[in-house]
Formats: C-alpha cells, structure tokens, sequence
C-alpha cells in the first residue's frame, strides 16, 4: 500500500497518476477563479 492511499483517500486507486492530476487541476484551478474573482470584485478589473 503507498502512502497516498491512506488518511483521507482510502479507496483502492487513489495515488494512480491520473486522479492525482484531476484532483490538482481541480484544486489549482480553483484557486485560480478565486483569485481572478477577488481582483475583479476589489479593484474593478476587466
């Protein structure tokens, strides 16, 4: 067992590379929305 299926992701597949991308890309991206929200919202921007 690696390490990357213990803790909170204790399913069977969990450190296979392709959930490891799509959980990154989800996570990144949506702290990149939340930035780009913040600076239209505080400074008008666009």
């Amino acid at each position: 067992m690696s390490d990357l299926n213990r803790g909170i992701m204790k399913f069977e597949g969990a450190d296979k590379p392709t959930v490891v991308a799509l959980s990154a890309f989800l996570v990144l991206g949506t702290i990149i929305a939340l930035i780009i929200w913040a600076l239209k919202v505080a400074y008008v921007v666009g």
